[in-house]
Parts: C-alpha cells; structure tokens; sequence
C-alpha cells in the first residue's frame, strides 16, 4: 500500500470531468504535437465520454485553463502549479491505473514531484526527451523498401518488437499474460496499417510504427534497427520513409527521443525533424 502523502491535500473534489469536446479541441488545436496521444483517442472515438477513450479528462478550472488525461497514463495538457497539484491530489485519492506520466517536461515534473511522496519511487525518470517535428518532406535519402506489414507477417514483426521494447523500457512486455496482450496490441497495429518495416528474407530488420494519430499529427515511436545492421543508415532512411509518408497525408511527423541517445537524435535532425519541446516520462511499476 501507498504511504500517504506528507503535504496537506489540495481540494481534488474541485477536480471534475470535462463533457464538452469542442473545450478539449481548442487545448489541442493550441499544441498539437504535444496533445497528440490524447487527441487520437478522442478523435479516434468522437467525443470525451470516459468508457470511450479508457479513461477521464480532468480539468480544475475549465479546460482552457487546466486539463489531464487519466487513464493507463497519466498526461497533464494544461495547468498552473495548482492545478497540477489538484490533479496529483486526484489520482492519489484512487486506485492507481497508470503505468506511467508523459507529456511536456514542464507539466509533467512538478506533477510528479507531487505523485511521488504518495505512489513511492519511479522505476525510471527520464526528465529530458527532446520533442521533435517536421512538416515537410525529408532532407534525406528514403528507404523505399519500407512498407506496412502485412497481417500474416506478424510473427516475425514481434520479434523484433519484443527487442525493441526490452531495449527501449527495460521489461519484457510478455510477462504476465505470456504475451497475449503485447501481440494484440500489436496486431492492431499491423491491421491498422500503422506498422512500418524493411524485410530482408523473412527478417525485419527496420521497423518503426505510428503510435498516435491526430487529424494534426502522427506520433512515431518504436524505431529499431536490427543489432548486425546498424550503423548502415537504415534507421535515418526508413524513418525518413514513414515521415514522408505522414507529411503527404497532411500531418505533421512527430516523436520524442531520450536526450542521451545522441546517435537517434543525430538521426532525426538528419531527416529533418526540429526540436519544438521536450518532453518527460516517468515509468512506474
């Protein structure tokens, strides 16, 4: 169990649930490579009910002025220190369901320097992911052997899946369930057409996938190359692929990257990606 908080309480009751999507767009609309993965939900369901998009929008003083997404993350839009303070407050006054905070650094830190005397430490706090766009087409050579994978190639995208989640969040998403979960969300992906890879007899060895999808905006995520071929540049070429891809549908090509990972960033601002924030994750068990 959780120890409780050492702070006295902000009124979380004055926390309530938004119900008018058009003030949830217009928070959006204001920044929407930021508000991207809580925008798809929305957009993918039409509207804000709870059961809809898998969880609540909280807001303290109306959503032009604060706003959260809670769910199976936890993703603060909008707020002052206040606000942030009540949405904390709110989460910590229910069971936890999140597995972890993302959003922009400046909302998500001091939210969780909150969190965190009630929910105990973080597995991992990666407090400096710069976010990076681009709205044009590439800068740099593109992998035409990239495509979407196809349903009956799930298989063998899973393996490389696995290593690239082990790698990335340091737990094998196949424990638990035996991977049953992991490979549905993955066939979701594939039938959605939002996974992305370069084979090469049978092998992926570039994969890369849209996480989120906005009217505005898709997020990549998930981008690995195989170990025996890096540093051959088909992470910058394939990437570049599904960027032009997204920027001929109208969107803007978005992701977020550890600022550590010198090499991917390196990559990105080759293809022509431009940093427009940063973002933070905090990763709970």
């Amino acid at each position: 169990m959780s120890a409780p908080p050492i702070f006295r309480l902000v009124d979380e009751r004055r926390v309530s649930v938004v119900r008018d999507p058009a003030a949830a767009w217009r928070v959006f609309d204001a920044d929407p490579v930021g508000s991207c993965m809580v925008a798809a939900r929305v957009a993918d369901h039409g509207g804000v009910e709870p059961s809809a998009i898998g969880g609540e929008l909280w807001t303290r003083r109306g959503a032009d002025e604060s706003l959260c997404y809670a769910g199976g993350n936890l993703i603060p839009l909008r707020g002052a220190a206040a606000d942030l303070n009540a949405f904390a407050d709110k989460a910590m006054s229910m069971s936890r369901r999140c597995s972890s905070l993302v959003g922009r650094a400046e909302l998500v830190l001091p939210m969780w320097q909150r969190l965190e005397s009630g929910w105990g430490p973080a597995r991992d706090v990666r407090d400096r992911q710069p976010l990076m766009a681009l709205r044009s087409m590439p800068t740099c050579p593109m992998d035409s052997a990239v495509r979407q994978v196809q349903p009956d190639e799930l298989d063998a995208y899973l393996v490389a899946a696995v290593d690239m989640f082990i790698g990335e969040v340091g737990v094998d998403p196949r424990l638990g369930d035996g991977g049953r979960g992991y490979r549905r969300r993955v066939s979701n992906l594939i039938a959605a057409g939002r996974a992305w890879a370069r084979f090469e007899h049978g092998e992926v060895v570039f994969k890369a996938e849209v996480g989120a999808q906005s009217p505005a905006v898709s997020q990549i995520q998930g981008v690995w190359v195989h170990p025996e071929r890096r540093g051959q540049g088909l992470g910058s070429a394939g990437t570049a692929m599904l960027a032009a891809v997204i920027v001929g549908t109208g969107r803007i090509a978005s992701l977020y990257v550890n600022d550590f990972n010198t090499v991917a960033r390196a990559t990105y601002q080759r293809i022509g990606f431009t940093e427009v924030g940063t973002f933070a994750t905090v990763l709970l068990d």
